[in-house]
C-alpha cells in the first residue's frame, strides 16, 4: 500500500468530524506559518547594509546578537512548519484512525497533536542546527546577506544533495514517511506521551530524508518564497505520490546534473 493509499485508508475511515478537526488544524497552523513568512520580505536594510524584514534585522555576518540568533532561528523554525506540517498529513490521519479504534471518544483526536508536537519538535531542533550552519557560513562568506551561496557552493550544495538522494540511508528515511501503517506496527506506544515520542522518531526520520532538501535553501536564498514552495511541493510528492521513490531518484540525478552544470559555468 502506498502513502497516498494510506491516507485515503485512514480519512475514510475517521468520522467526519475528526476529519475535519485534523484537516483544519494541519491548515490552519500552516497558513499562519506561511502568512508569517510572506510578511518578511527581503529588503535593503541602512547604512549598515543589512537586509531587513518588516522590521526584522537578518544579521550581517560577524555581527549577530542574542537578539539575531533568536529572529533568526524563529525564521527556520517557522519555515519549517510551513514547509514540513503539511507533508505529515497521511501520518497524523493514520495516527488518528488507529487511536480511535483502540481508544474511541476525543482524547484520541486531541492526541493527534501530541504526535504533532513531537514530529515539530525534530524539525525545531534541526532548525537550531540551521541557525548555526548560516551563522557559519556568513561569517565564512560563503553566503551573503540574502542568504544565497556563491556559485561554487551553490554547485557543491546540488550535488550533495544530488548524491544524498541516492544513497540507502535517504531510501531507508522515505520508505518511513510513505508507510505510515509500517511505522505504527513497529513503533506503536499508547497515550499522549506514546503519541509525542512516535512523532518526535518520525520527525527524525523525516529530517534525515530531507534535511540535504533543506540545504538546499541556501542555494536560491533561503527567504525565497517560490524556492520555499517548491522544495515543499517535492517533498509532499516524494511521501505521497504513487512513484515517490523514483521521483527521488530521478530528482537526484537532476541535481546532480544541474551541480555540475552550475560549477562548470562557474
Amino acid at each position: 500500500m502506498t502513502a497516498a493509499d494510506t491516507q485515503y485508508a485512514a480519512a475514510s475511515a475517521l468520522p467526519m468530524r475528526d476529519r475535519a478537526i485534523i484537516w483544519t488544524g494541519i491548515v490552519t497552523i500552516s497558513a499562519l506559518a506561511w502568512l508569517y513568512l510572506a510578511r518578511m520580505p527581503m529588503g535593503a536594510g541602512g547604512a549598515s547594509g543589512s537586509m531587513t524584514m518588516r522590521g526584522m534585522i537578518m544579521p550581517m555576518a560577524h555581527r549577530w546578537s542574542a537578539a539575531d540568533v533568536w529572529l533568526t532561528f524563529l525564521m527556520w523554525a517557522v519555515m519549517m512548519v510551513a514547509m514540513m506540517l503539511p507533508t505529515a498529513s497521511p501520518m497524523l490521519l493514520t495516527y488518528a484512525r488507529i487511536s480511535r479504534s483502540r481508544d474511541a471518544g476525543a482524547a484520541a483526536t486531541r492526541r493527534v497533536w501530541s504526535f504533532a508536537t513531537g514530529y515539530l519538535a525534530a524539525w525545531t531542533i534541526f532548525s537550531v542546527g540551521a541557525t548555526a550552519l548560516q551563522y557559519g557560513l556568513q561569517r565564512a562568506d560563503i553566503i551573503d546577506d540574502a542568504l544565497r551561496t556563491t556559485p561554487l557552493a551553490g554547485a557543491i550544495i546540488l550535488i550533495a544533495a544530488g548524491v544524498y538522494q541516492l544513497t540507502p540511508l535517504k531510501s531507508a528515511c522515505l520508505r518511513n514517511c510513505r508507510s505510515p501503517l509500517g511505522f505504527f506496527m513497529t513503533e506503536w506506544r499508547d497515550g499522549a506521551s506514546g503519541a509525542l515520542g512516535m512523532g518526535l522518531k518520525h520527525g527524525v526520520s523525516c529530517v534525515g530524508c530531507c534535511w540535504m532538501l533543506m540545504a538546499m535553501l541556501f542555494v536560491a536564498g533561503a527567504m525565497n518564497l517560490v524556492w520555499v514552495a517548491a522544495i515543499t511541493v517535492f517533498v509532499l510528492l516524494e511521501k505521497v505520490a504513487p512513484f515517490g521513490r523514483a521521483i527521488a531518484a530521478a530528482a537526484g540525478l537532476l541535481l546532480l546534473a544541474s551541480g555540475l552544470a552550475v560549477a562548470v559555468s562557474g
